[in-house]
Protein backbone atom coordinates (compact mmCIF):
# COMPACT_ATOMS: atom_id res chain seq x y z
CA UNK A 1 0.00 0.00 0.00
CA UNK A 2 1.28 3.42 -0.75
CA UNK A 3 0.21 6.99 -0.21
CA UNK A 4 -1.48 7.41 -3.54
CA UNK A 5 -3.96 4.23 -2.20
CA UNK A 6 -6.02 6.79 -0.69
CA UNK A 7 -9.24 4.19 -0.62
CA UNK A 8 -7.48 1.23 0.91
CA UNK A 9 -6.24 3.64 3.68
CA UNK A 10 -9.23 5.23 4.34
CA UNK A 11 -10.92 1.70 4.39
CA UNK A 12 -8.25 0.36 6.72
CA UNK A 13 -8.50 3.26 8.95
CA UNK A 14 -12.35 3.34 9.72
CA UNK A 15 -11.55 -0.93 10.59
CA UNK A 16 -8.74 -0.07 12.54
CA UNK A 17 -9.99 2.95 14.65
CA UNK A 18 -13.99 2.78 14.08
CA UNK A 19 -14.47 4.93 17.63
CA UNK A 20 -12.02 8.09 16.05
CA UNK A 21 -13.59 11.13 14.17
CA UNK A 22 -11.34 11.60 11.60
CA UNK A 23 -12.10 15.58 11.57
CA UNK A 24 -10.39 15.22 15.37
CA UNK A 25 -7.16 13.59 14.52
CA UNK A 26 -3.81 15.83 13.97
CA UNK A 27 -2.34 15.15 10.93
CA UNK A 28 0.58 13.66 13.07
CA UNK A 29 -1.40 10.88 14.32
CA UNK A 30 -2.51 10.44 11.07
CA UNK A 31 0.36 9.68 9.17
CA UNK A 32 1.88 7.65 12.37
CA UNK A 33 -1.13 5.30 12.05
CA UNK A 34 -1.04 5.35 8.11
CA UNK A 35 2.32 4.34 8.30
CA UNK A 36 1.54 1.68 10.69
CA UNK A 37 -0.97 -0.16 8.52
CA UNK A 38 -0.45 -3.79 7.66
CA UNK A 39 0.76 -4.09 4.27
CA UNK A 40 1.84 -0.08 4.10
CA UNK A 41 5.52 -0.03 2.27
CA UNK A 42 5.52 3.29 1.07
CA UNK A 43 8.14 5.69 2.33
CA UNK A 44 7.03 7.62 5.17
CA UNK A 45 8.43 11.03 3.97
CA UNK A 46 6.51 10.31 0.57
CA UNK A 47 3.67 12.02 2.35
CA UNK A 48 1.98 15.71 2.71
CA UNK A 49 -0.39 17.50 4.18
CA UNK A 50 -2.70 17.44 0.49
CA UNK A 51 -2.30 13.67 0.67
CA UNK A 52 -3.44 13.39 5.09
CA UNK A 53 -6.11 15.90 3.99
CA UNK A 54 -7.67 13.30 1.64
CA UNK A 55 -6.69 10.54 3.56
CA UNK A 56 -8.76 12.06 6.27
CA UNK A 57 -11.93 13.16 4.31
CA UNK A 58 -12.10 9.90 2.60
CA UNK A 59 -11.98 8.24 6.06
CA UNK A 60 -14.67 10.51 7.14
CA UNK A 61 -17.01 9.37 4.22
CA UNK A 62 -16.16 5.98 4.74
CA UNK A 63 -17.22 6.38 8.20
CA UNK A 64 -20.35 8.39 6.87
Amino acid sequence: MKWTDINEIAIKLWETHPEVDPISIRFTDLHRWVTELPGFDDNPKNSNEKILEAIQMRWLDERD
